[in-house]
């Protein structure tokens, strides 16, 4: 691996940031189900959050590829990247789909900390993952649209200044293609929520800030419309590439402090006179589980790389992101077995990111919805569904 692609002093300011916030305060936001306002504010004043923010618009410039080093830092503190990761890929869709005036008035102060872009609504509660299935519209009057509808599991809602939002613009009996007549705007939700936007929290099994949403007649400027009318689906997809790969990263940082545990406990605990990392029934499931997590890392960095260089990547992100969150999810499974009794026990965090880490198998995508893609789209087999 090239020192480029390692990011060493990037990952080493990521720590610094990251070392104020220890397994404490992640524990305590978890059981109050809380958002971590202090730790989103040091990433934004350390530029972290703006790392895909050219500089011309007061970010670092930076790649996916370092992007990524950032969240699997982050991750194997013991931080809950999710809002990082959300205004990370969210970012994407507006840097390559959006105009020069929206860049210029949004990114500079979503760099600064003045606005935080966090909120990405796509998914809707009879739609599931069958995006073309949307049902929120949005009409255009003249000037501006008119949004109704219903989205679920959108977080960070309460906390984000700016949404992300794919809406139909054309109803779908009246397009070619079911992928057509879908766009894709910049909804400001400063003035619309409590108002005509109603937010309703659900409660899931990890500190997610997740919501049902309710738009009740928004008001959307036309010119808060990203790229063209009816092509929105493939911004989105664009931007979901990112997204994938992100959270791979993201796993692979949960597997690391799965795995940074499982190590120590092994080499520490002593049972019948011995440690207990002397076993091979111990230590043959953590050294297994480390091999799969690299190889997982190899297949992020690969994605990554296809990404930055502007290379078609939905087969090796859809698969970073699968092989990812399985290897964390062993690593997990590890780290508990090898804690015993102290796994289970939130004051050692494992259950905590077990929670955590648990929640890529089915989201942002499905991986038997992944496994289809690879056997359709790569493999070239009959369609499934």
């Amino acid at each position: 691996m090239t020192a480029k692609r390692n990011h060493e002093e990037l990952r080493e300011s990521v720590r610094r940031v990251c070392e104020k916030f220890p397994n404490e305060y992640w524990r305590d936001l978890d059981a109050k189900r809380e958002y971590p306002e202090e730790w989103v504010r040091a990433m934004t004043d350390s530029k972290h959050l703006a790392a895909l923010i050219p500089k011309e618009y007061g970010g670092l410039g930076l790649d996916l590829s370092a992007a990524c080093a950032i969240m699997e830092e982050a991750n194997r503190s013991g931080a809950n990247a999710n809002p990082a990761h959300a205004q990370m890929y969210v970012m994407g869709t507006v840097l390559r789909h959006g105009s020069e005036e929206q860049k210029r008035e949004y990114l500079p102060k979503i760099s600064g900390g003045e606005l935080r872009l966090q909120a990405f609504g796509v998914t809707e509660p009879e739609a599931g993952t069958e995006t073309t299935a949307i049902t929120t519209f949005a009409e255009r009057r003249g000037e501006k649209y008119i949004v109704n509808g219903r989205k679920i599991y959108i977080s960070r809602v309460q906390y984000s200044d700016l949404m992300v939002l794919l809406a139909r613009t054309t109803p779908i009996e009246e397009v070619e293609k079911r992928s057509l007549g879908l766009s894709v705007f910049i909804v400001d939700l400063r003035k619309i929520k409590g108002e005509n936007l109603d937010v309703k929290r659900r409660r899931v099994m990890m500190n997610n800030f997740t919501n049902e949403l309710e738009f009740r007649n928004v008001e959307v400027p036309a010119g808060n419309r990203i790229g063209e009318e009816g092509r929105g689906l493939s911004y989105i997809l664009d931007g979901m590439n990112a997204e994938r790969i992100l959270i791979a990263a993201e796993c692979v940082g949960d597997g690391r402090f799965f795995l940074d545990r499982a190590v120590s406990r092994a080499n520490e605990r002593e049972v019948f006179g011995r440690r207990i990392g002397r076993n091979q029934g111990v230590q043959f499931p953590i050294a297994r589980a480390y091999a799969n997590l690299e190889a997982a890392n190899l297949m992020v960095e690969k994605a990554a790389s296809l990404f930055d260089e502007g290379h078609s990547c939905g087969a090796e992100a859809n698969m970073a992101k699968m092989l990812a969150a399985d290897a964390s999810w062993e690593c997990g499974n590890v780290a508990m077995q090898t804690l015993g009794g102290y796994g289970v026990d939130a004051e050692y965090d494992v259950e905590r990111k077990f929670r955590e880490t648990r929640l890529y198998q089915v989201a942002p995508i499905s991986t038997n919805l992944i496994l289809s893609y690879i056997g359709e789209r790569v493999l070239g087999m009959p369609r499934s569904f």
